[in-house]
């Protein structure tokens, strides 16, 4: 994993355990309560979800939770923003296409 060990203005930080995940069916890890959006990009992962009338991938813009590019299928929920949503042990975090409606399939995955 690719991570800072100090941010220059905010100094260090100190991590939660590590945690198991999945991402599209794959086993990752990440730190507990850090945003999902932080895990997936230490991961190399980019592209979040794929918009709903040309398909185009998105990933993090704003990181502080107001645009909507980073939303996923998370446990089954779509339309989460994962740059603000905590990660926790045993996530089903899933790419979203479109407006996330196939989020049903997910639900059957939670752990």
């Amino acid at each position: 994993m690719n991570r800072l060990a100090e941010h220059p203005v905010l100094g260090t930080y100190e991590r939660g355990r590590r945690v198991t995940f999945t991402f599209d069916g794959e086993p990752m890890e990440g730190f507990e309560g850090e945003p999902i959006a932080a895990a997936l990009r230490a991961a190399g992962v980019l592209t979040h979800r794929y918009t709903a009338k040309n398909k185009e991938p998105r990933g993090v813009f704003c990181a502080i939770g107001r645009c909507t590019d980073c939303v996923m299928v998370v446990n089954g929920k779509p339309n989460v923003r994962t740059c603000v949503e905590p990660l926790c042990e045993g996530m089903a975090i899933r790419t979203q296409h479109g407006l996330g409606n196939g989020a049903v399939a997910e639900k059957e995955e939670r752990p």
